[in-house]
Formats: C-alpha cells, sequence, structure tokens
C-alpha cells in the first residue's frame, strides 16, 4: 500500500506505507505531529505528539510527557481517506516521510484543500 495525495488537478503517489503530518498550531506556535500508516483498513493514526498545551490542543488523559512533547494515540478507527484544509493565515502542514518533512505545497503546488488516501502502486514490468 502507497499513500495518494491529491490537490485541484494535481496527483502524486507517495511510495510510502508510512508518514508524518506535522503543523505549527496557529495560536500557541507551538508544534503538533501526527504519524499515520496506510493499511488495506484505511489510513490509521498511529500516534499525536503535542510540543505544548493550550488553545483546544490540552493533551488527553493518559498521555505520557516523553523528549519534550505529550505522546498518546487518539481512539480514532482507520479511515478510507481525509482532507486537509489550507489557510492563508497559517503556515502549509508538513508531509514527513523517512523523517526528512516537506511542506504539502513541495508535493503538490496548487493552492486548495489536499486529499489523503491509501492508493496501490502498480507492478513493475
Amino acid at each position: 500500500m502507497s499513500l495518494c495525495l491529491a490537490r485541484a488537478a494535481l496527483s502524486v503517489v507517495m511510495a510510502t506505507s508510512e508518514f508524518t503530518l506535522a503543523w505549527t498550531h496557529s495560536i500557541e506556535k507551538t508544534r503538533w505531529e501526527e504519524d499515520w500508516r496506510v493499511t488495506p483498513a484505511g489510513l490509521e493514526l498511529v500516534e499525536a505528539r503535542i510540543r505544548g498545551s493550550g488553545a483546544g490542543m490540552d493533551p488527553p488523559e493518559g498521555a505520557r510527557w516523553e523528549a519534550g512533547a505529550w505522546h498518546f494515540r487518539p481512539a480514532l478507527p482507520a479511515l478510507p481517506a481525509f482532507t486537509l484544509a489550507a489557510s492563508e493565515f497559517t503556515a502549509d502542514h508538513e508531509l514527513c516521510i523517512r523523517q526528512r518533512c516537506r511542506a504539502l505545497a513541495d508535493w503538490l503546488p496548487a493552492p486548495g484543500p489536499v486529499r489523503f488516501t491509501p492508493c496501490r502502486l502498480p507492478p513493475t514490468p
């Protein structure tokens, strides 16, 4: 399984089954990260990390403080897809693959929301 991204008329297949989404909270200016896995059941949120708290981003009960961040696993079933909105008032989300992070606009240089879905790479000849 791989990750497919789509924005406007552009799409890209990412040859990875694991990725991290990261962004800076618009009010607290604190980094938030989510680790995802692409599976046959859908997109599974494995873990989330918040490097602070406040303004609607308090860590949930059971979160643990480790290496400068609150770590927790949100109770969310596998999703068939999800869409991230884009805002002109905040920095772009980052997509991290193998711990290398780039803004979503680097992957799909078009305005608008980005759709995340699981997909299969075509077989190699």
